[in-house]
């Protein structure tokens, strides 16, 4: 049996990223999402980005397996973000949580993804519940 969860407990930071071109490029082919501003550097540059943003939803997705490997006896309820600043190409991004409630049945984490700038890219919630017996 794992440890109980607590409201504030803190999940181990997960470090992702740097990504690169090719690999953004290759998530444009499989999700569909081939918005030139992900990928082409004149783009993003005509817009004041020094780089192309990492897409949004390859980043919130991150947030899964960081998940898993916290609580593997938990599954993903829900998983939600706002996309609060773009956190671009070759910035290694950091992934953490907080538990903000608590309970035998349903555990609610905030999660927040940082870029270079150290600020919030991603600020995103999820539901957790305990993995049904098989």
């Amino acid at each position: 049996m794992s440890d109980p969860i607590k409201v504030g407990d803190i999940l181990p930071e997960t470090v992702i990223g740097p990504f690169d071109a090719p690999s953004l490029a290759r998530y444009a082919e499989v999700s569909g999402d081939a918005n030139p501003l992900h990928l082409d550097d004149a783009v993003a540059a005509a817009i004041g980005l020094a780089a192309p943003p990492v897409h949004g939803m390859k980043l919130l997705a991150a947030f899964e397996p960081m998940l898993r490997a916290w609580r593997g006896d938990l599954v993903i309820a829900s998983l939600a973000g706002k996309f609060v600043q773009p956190i671009l190409r070759g910035e290694t991004v950091r992934l953490s949580g907080r538990v903000l409630r608590a309970t035998e049945n349903e555990i609610f984490v905030r999660l927040v993804a940082y870029g270079a700038a150290r600020a919030p890219g991603i600020v995103g919630e999820a539901t957790l519940r305990p993995r049904p017996a098989t």
